[in-house]
């Protein structure tokens, strides 16, 4: 998988920039979906190996519901490898395509849309559909709990919406968000499996969540739900969320007690994560002759605050060092201005670094793209702030309105790479030049 960057980020210090760019496309081509299922989807005769689980080749049809930001990709490579069997389903991308033999339906994201309710209605069916002669083949990946979704009885998609957008807003980290998602969901918690009994399910997942809990990505639609409704209104709560008068019914009626709603989930296996391209990364900074660490690759918290943090490790670094996390930050949002936590993240780590030239700091999306912008991410380093000074914009006016993209366009300090088909959350590279 080939990322190719705009060569605009190269404007400034484009030596040491390089060298993040090559790292961070040689992470990416490591969390590639098609290669990833091709090397976890293989048959043997009567024998179908998914992941880490052997399943007979069934005497009906192979049920493939793919759900996510690498769906199509995904989704391709497993109707490859199936070769000559009989192949039936659906995806739920952010993009329209073509794959024989299966329904591709375009869904909202970072909000579900009609076209995610169609996308979720069609999912549902196909699951109802599937009988005990069938193998149901679910491909998930990050962005599938928007991408695909259904509402329980009493709610409309206008609530859902606004409770995702509220907590997106309020800086909630994947986690809750999605186990409010879940007790809201006809799709999520395992509903997707239940409604797929009695044929045998299997899956491979592309994590985009810190940890892997299958719950957690793309809402958990194939795996049991170990949390309350109880749970899903403390969240709420907790980030100063007041629902829309149908959320509160459908949460404080629920008659889930928080011991597993939905069925169990099949055999699953995790085939990609933002672990997985944090090692590729530092394998890569190796070979251009770095010294290159892997750091943390649980890296949470709000996206601005890790900026800085980051920025304090650049000075510490010793010369010709680079520094590799991964993780997922938030943005609490209190401005108006267009940005993402990537280049919210680079934007308050450039600050930082006014006066310490010879370090930078790179947030970057593996899915490439940072919230509602064009952009993967961004750099920051010492020139960062004077550079918008000359371009008529204070940084630090663009971090208290959340202004990010905006400035960082203006500087030349956006990564732009476009949509890469995979979803392994995000990656911070920090770097100290040899000098």
């Amino acid at each position: 998988m080939a990322v190719r960057f705009d060569p605009e980020v190269l404007r400034n210090d484009p030596e040491h920039r390089r060298r993040v760019l090559e790292v961070l496309s040689a992470a990416v081509s490591a969390v590639d979906p098609v290669a990833a299922v091709g090397r976890h989807l293989e048959r043997f005769g009567a024998t179908l190996r998914v992941g880490e689980h052997e399943v007979p080749v069934p005497s009906g049809r192979i049920v493939v519901l793919a759900v996510g930001k690498a769906a199509v990709p995904m989704a391709r490579s497993a109707v490859s490898r199936l070769d000559g069997l009989s192949i039936c389903g659906a995806v739920a991308a952010p993009e329209a395509a073509e794959i024989p033999g299966l329904e591709v339906m375009v869904g909202g994201h970072p909000l579900p849309d009609e076209g995610s309710l169609r996308a979720g209605r069609r999912l549902l069916e196909l699951a109802h559909a599937a009988g005990p002669d069938d193998l149901v083949l679910v491909l998930i990946s990050g962005g599938g709990s928007a991408l695909a979704e259904y509402p329980l009885p009493g709610l409309e998609l206008a609530d859902l919406r606004a409770v995702s957008d509220a907590l997106l807003r309020a800086g909630a980290p994947i986690a809750e968000i999605n186990l409010v998602r879940r007790h809201l969901s006809a799709l999520k918690g395992g509903r997707l499996a239940a409604a797929a009994a009695p044929a045998r399910l299997a899956g491979l997942v592309v994590s985009d969540v810190i940890g892997s809990a299958l719950e957690v990505i793309a809402g958990g639609p194939t795996v049991p739900d170990s949390t309350s409704a109880a749970e899903a209104l403390d969240v709420l709560s907790a980030r100063g969320v007041v629902p829309p008068g149908a959320v509160s019914d459908v949460l404080q009626h629920s008659p889930d007690d928080g011991i597993g709603i939905g069925a169990a989930g099949g055999m699953l296996s995790v085939i990609a994560d933002g672990s997985m391209a944090a090692r590729a990364a530092c394998e890569e900074a190796k070979r251009l002759g770095l010294v290159a660490t892997l750091g943390s690759t649980s890296v949470e918290g709000e996206a601005a605050e890790v900026g800085r943090t980051l920025a304090e490790d650049g000075r510490r670094l010793a010369p010709g060092v680079m520094l590799i996390h991964a993780g997922e930050t938030t943005v609490t949002v209190s401005g108006r201005g267009r940005g993402g936590r990537n280049q919210e993240l680079a934007l308050a780590a450039g600050i930082a670094l006014e006066g310490h030239p010879g370090i930078l700091v790179a947030g970057f999306g593996t899915d490439g793209i940072d919230g509602p912008t064009p952009a993967a991410g961004g750099i920051g380093d010492a020139g960062t702030a004077s550079r918008g000074w000359s371009a008529g914009r204070d940084a630090r006016v663009a971090l208290e309105t959340n202004d990010s993209a905006t400035f960082l366009e203006a500087t030349g300090d956006q990564l732009r790479c476009g949509a890469t088909g995979t979803n392994v959350g995000d990656l911070m590279v920090v770097y100290r030049d040899a000098g």
